[in-house]
C-alpha cells in the first residue's frame, strides 16, 4: 500500500515537472531565462476574443521560489527495502522519457551514493540562490523576504483591460485593506515559508554535499556549502523572536511596548 501511493506521488511530480514547461498545453515556459527565475503567467482573450494571450507576471516573489521545494533525497538502503517502488518507477521513467528528462540527476548517485529528485537542475537552483541571497532582494537581517526589495524602486505594473495593476515593496504594514491591514506577501517575513527553503537546502546539501558552495550572502565572496546556508538562514530567523543585542527589544514584537517591555508579556512569544 505505501509502495503504491510513494509510486502515485512521484508519477504527480513528473506531470507537475511537464506543467512548469508547457503552461495549459500552450507551450509556455515558467522559467525566465534572462532574469532566472520562475514567474506566473496570465492567460487572458485577447481584445477580439479571437485568440489567447499570455503575459509573464514579472513580479519576484516567494511564488517563484516555491519549485525549490519539490526536492527529496532517495538512499541506496531505501530503494533496496523498496523494490515495487523502485521497479515501477524506472519503468515510468524509461517510458516517460519527456518528463524523466525534466527532473535533476536522477541517474547519477551523489553524496552517501543518494539520488536527487527535484524540479530544478543544479544550475538553475544556483540561478534562484543568488538573488534568495542577494540583500538587495530577497536576504534580510531576519531570513528571506517574500517579495523582493527590488520592488521598491521598481514596481511591477500590468495594463490590463484599461485598468493598471501596480505591485510594490512594502516592508511592514499593506497600503491595501483587501489584506487587513497588513500581508505577509507584501515584503515582511513568512516564518512557515522560509523553514521550507531551510529545508530544501539540507535536502540538496545532503546531495551534493561539500564541494558544492554558493557565494552568501550574493556578492560578498564567501563561499558556504548549502548545509551552512540553511544554517545561516535559520539564525537569521531566530533573530524574528529573540532579544536584540543593542536592548531594542524582540524585532517580531515591533513598537508595541506593553508586548515589548511589560514582563506578563515580553518573555511569552505566541506562535
Amino acid at each position: 500500500m505505501y509502495e503504491d501511493i510513494a509510486t502515485k506521488f512521484f508519477e504527480h511530480f513528473l506531470y507537475i515537472a511537464g506543467a512548469t514547461r508547457n503552461v495549459g498545453g500552450r507551450d509556455v515556459d515558467l522559467w525566465d531565462k534572462t532574469d532566472g527565475f520562475f514567474y506566473d503567467v496570465l492567460h487572458f482573450d485577447s481584445a477580439d476574443h479571437r485568440r489567447c494571450e499570455s503575459v509573464p507576471l514579472k513580479i519576484r516573489s516567494l511564488v517563484g521560489l516555491v519549485p525549490l521545494f519539490a526536492v527529496e533525497t532517495l538512499s541506496p538502503e531505501l530503494l533496496e527495502r523498496l523494490p515495487g517502488f523502485r521497479r515501477r518507477m524506472q519503468w515510468f521513467l524509461d517510458y516517460h522519457p519527456d518528463l524523466a528528462g525534466l527532473i535533476s540527476r536522477w541517474q547519477i548517485p551523489g553524496a552517501g551514493s543518494r539520488h536527487l529528485l527535484s524540479l530544478l537542475r543544479g544550475h538553475r537552483m544556483k540561478q534562484l540562490l543568488r538573488r534568495v541571497l542577494d540583500e538587495t532582494e530577497f536576504l534580510s537581517d531576519f531570513g528571506v523576504r517574500a517579495l523582493s526589495k527590488f520592488h521598491r524602486e521598481h514596481p511591477y505594473r500590468l495594463e490590463l483591460a484599461g485598468t493598471t495593476h501596480t505591485v510594490s515593496y512594502q516592508p511592514g504594514e499593506s497600503g491595501s485593506g483587501l489584506f487587513g491591514g497588513n500581508s505577509n506577501w507584501r515584503g515582511p517575513i513568512w516564518m512557515p515559508v522560509n523553514y521550507l527553503i531551510v529545508e530544501s537546502l539540507r535536502k540538496f546539501h545532503d546531495y551534493y554535499g561539500n564541494e558544492f558552495m554558493i557565494e552568501c550572502p550574493t556578492g560578498s565572496g564567501a563561499l558556504l556549502t548549502l548545509g551552512q546556508i540553511a544554517d545561516e538562514l535559520s539564525a537569521r530567523l531566530c533573530r524574528l523572536f529573540l532579544q536584540a543585542q543593542d536592548g531594542g527589544g524582540r524585532p517580531s514584537l515591533g513598537p508595541h511596548r506593553t508586548m515589548q517591555d511589560d514582563p506578563h508579556f515580553r518573555d511569552h512569544l505566541l506562535f
